[in-house]
C-alpha cells in the first residue's frame, strides 16, 4: 500500500471533493520550559502544564465545548515514576537509558487491538530488543467530548530492554526509530477496519509524549501520570493546536517526537515527493542497512507538522545532530544576503544541494532530551520570544506572559530572529547561541 492510500487518522475524513487530509495545516500556540543545569523535578512539569493552561486561546474549540483540536506535552522520561509503578506489574528495569518506553494508541476492537500489539512484539524481538512489559496508562476520560469519545484509542506504554546489538544510547535510539517505523508499517499496510486509531505517539528512552484530544486546562487531568510527584523532568515541551482549515484528531495532536510547531511548511508536497525521490540514492553509515526498513519515511501523519518531524527524525538517525539537522530543513535566507560571512553561505549553498527547504511561516520548538531549542523561518513570520532567569530556567513560547516571572529575576529577554536559533544544552549546562552554534 502506498503512503498516498493509507487510511486518514482517526477523526479525519477520507479524500473527497476538494477535501484531501494530505493537505493538513494548522496555526498553534508553542512553548517551553527548562532547566539548564538539566535538574528534574515535578515544578517543571507542572509549569509547563501551565504554559499550556496560559496558551489554551491559541486552541480551537468546536460546537462540542468539551473537544479541543489537540494539546500535549513533551518530557524526559520520568524514571522514578515508572520504575516504582511497574513493580507493581510484575517487572523491573533496567538502569537508566537501558530501557525505552513507547506511548501506544491503540485500537478499541479487541481483534485490531491484539494485532497492533503483536505486530510491535515481534519487532522488539526481530530487531533484537528485550520486551520488558506493558501498563495501561491511568486516565480519566470523564474530561473528554461527546465527539471525541467514540474515537478515544486505548492508551498503553511498552517497555523495552536495550538489546546487546545496540552498544551505546544512540544506537539504541536509532533501533527504537527502526522499530516503530516497522511496528506501523505491520498493520497500516493490511486493510483493517479501525487501523486508523493505531498510532505511535514516541517511543525512546529519553523522551516520552503525552497528549490527545482534550483542552489545555485537562491534559493533566485525562493523564494521572502528569499529576504524580514522581513525574519529573528537567524539561517540557508543550503545544495548543489550532488545525487550520482541517480536522482535529488524536494522532496529529503536539507535540510529536523531535518538535512542536507553530505555522505551515507550504512547500511540503515538494518535499514529500523529493524524500521519496531519493530513496534510491540515499545512504547512512549509521543506520545501515536497517535504513530500507524504514520506507515509507514519510506518511504516518498527514499534516505538514508530522511530515517535517518524519524528515528530521530520519537526519538525527543518519547522523546529524538536532540543531545541524534543523538548519538544513529551515536555513537562513542566504543567498544574496551580503552581510553574511562566506563560510556560513558555503554551509548553506552545501546543503542546498542535499536538500531542498522546509519553507513557509513556521516557529519550531524542539528536543531530543539532550538539548532543547527553537528556530524561525528565513522570514520570521511567527513569533517567539524567550526569558532566561537567575536561577538557570529558560522559559520559550509563542508569545510573552505564559509563566508571570518576576522582573527582579529576569536575566535577560528577547525574540527569536528570522532564521535565528536557540539552543539550550543540557549536558554541558548552558545556552548556546545562534552564533556560535552556526560556527
Amino acid at each position: 500500500m502506498s503512503q498516498q492510500d493509507w487510511p486518514s487518522p482517526a477523526g479525519l475524513p477520507p479524500k473527497q471533493g476538494l477535501y484531501d487530509p494530505a493537505n493538513e495545516h494548522d496555526s498553534c500556540g508553542i512553548g517551553f520550559i527548562a532547566h539548564i543545569k538539566n535538574c528534574p523535578c515535578h515544578e517543571i512539569v507542572c509549569q509547563g502544564l501551565q504554559i499550556l493552561i496560559n496558551l489554551d486561546h491559541r486552541g480551537a474549540v468546536g460546537a462540542d465545548q468539551m473537544a479541543g483540536d489537540g494539546a500535549g506535552i513533551l518530557i524526559q522520561l520520568p524514571d522514578r515514576l515508572f520504575r516504582e509503578e511497574v513493580s507493581d506489574l510484575g517487572f523491573k528495569l533496567p538502569a537508566v537509558g537501558d530501557y525505552a518506553v513507547g506511548m501506544v494508541f491503540l485500537p478499541r476492537r479487541r481483534e485490531v487491538y491484539m494485532a497492533c500489539r503483536e505486530a510491535i512484539e515481534r519487532t522488539v524481538h526481530n530487531e533484537g530488543q528485550t520486551l520488558l512489559g506493558w501498563r495501561d496508562v491511568p486516565v480519566d476520560n470523564g474530561c473528554l467530548g461527546e465527539s471525541v469519545l467514540p474515537i478515544e484509542p486505548v492508551i498503553c506504554q511498552i517497555f523495552i530492554g536495550r538489546g546487546d546489538n545496540c552498544p551505546d544510547a544512540d544506537a539504541f535510539e536509532r533501533k527504537l526509530y527502526v522499530i516503530r517505523k516497522q511496528a506501523h508499517h505491520a498493520v497500516w499496510d493490511e486493510d483493517i477496519e479501525g487501523i486508523e486509531h493505531y498510532y505511535i505517539s514516541s517511543m525512546s528512552a529519553r523522551t516520552i509524549v503525552y497528549k490527545g484530544m482534550v483542552l489545555a486546562p485537562n491534559l493533566a487531568r485525562f493523564y494521572l501520570d502528569l499529576n504524580d510527584y514522581r513525574c519529573e523532568s528537567a524539561l517540557a515541551l508543550v503545544h495548543q493546536r489550532f488545525s487550520t482549515n482541517t480536522f482535529p484528531s488524536w494522532p496529529l495532536a503536539q507535540p510529536f517526537r523531535y518538535l512542536c510547531h507553530n505555522g505551515e511548511i507550504n512547500t511540503v508536497r515538494g518535499n514529500i515527493n523529493w524524500m521519496m525521490a531519493r530513496r534510491r540514492s540515499m545512504k547512512s553509515e549509521v543506520i545501515g542497512g536497517d535504513l530500507e526498513k524504514l520506507w515509507p519515511l514519510i506518511g504516518d501523519g498527514m499534516s505538514d507538522s508530522a511530515t517535517f518531524d518524519n524528515a528530521l527524525e530520519l537526519l538525527v538517525a543518519g547522523g546529524c545532530s538536532l540543531a545541524h539537522a534543523m538548519m538544513i530543513m529551515i536555513p537562513e535566507a542566504w543567498d544574496g544576503n551580503l552581510l553574511m560571512d562566506d563560510d556560513r553561505r558555503a554551509f548553506y549553498e552545501y546543503h542546498a544541494a542535499v536538500m531542498e527547504p522546509w519553507d513557509g511561516p513556521a516557529s519550531i520548538a524542539f528536543t531530543d532530551g539532550r538539548q532543547i531549542g527553537a528556530t524561525l523561518d528565513r522570514n520570521g513570520l511567527r513569533p517567539a520570544r524567550y526569558v532566561v532567569t537567575d536561577d538557570d530556567i529558560v522559559i520559550l513560547a509563542s508569545e510573552v506572559g505564559v509563566l508571570p516571572i518576576p522582573e527582579s529575576k529576569t536575566v535577560r529577554k528577547w525574540r527569536l530572529q528570522p532564521g535565528k536559533m536557540l539552543l539550550i544544552d543540557l549536558e554541558l549546562g548552558r545556552i548556546i547561541g545562534d552564533e556560535e552554534l552556526k560556527k
